[in-house]
């Protein structure tokens, strides 16, 4: 059996969703999967940014191993994240995944 990369334990998930009832949707399907996570959700780019870069309110924000990003986000859009998630060393190798509706 091959040994887990992450050493076995939950995956961090940053979720970044300004709608509710998306976000809830993304909630059900992670916990009807069973996989071990632990998923972390932001309302829009700022706020995303702050996590990533531990700022204001996330100062212990732990790294995350995924980003789910919707495109459609108030103050900072999803396209101005990825692209400054992907310029920056310290994130880019982060897989992000696209959400949008």
């Amino acid at each position: 059996m091959t040994p887990r990369k992450n050493g076995g334990r939950a995956i961090e998930i940053l979720m970044v969703e300004d709608n509710e009832g998306d976000a809830r949707l993304t909630r059900e399907a992670l916990r009807d999967c069973k996989i071990r996570n632990a998923l972390h959700h932001v309302w829009d780019g700022e706020e995303a940014m702050d996590f990533l870069r531990r700022r204001a309110d996330y100062t212990d924000a732990p790294r995350p191993d995924l980003i789910l990003l919707d495109l459609n986000l108030p103050r900072v859009d999803g396209g101005e994240v990825l692209e400054e998630i992907k310029q920056d060393d310290a994130f880019k190798r982060i897989p992000v995944l696209i959400l949008t509706t």
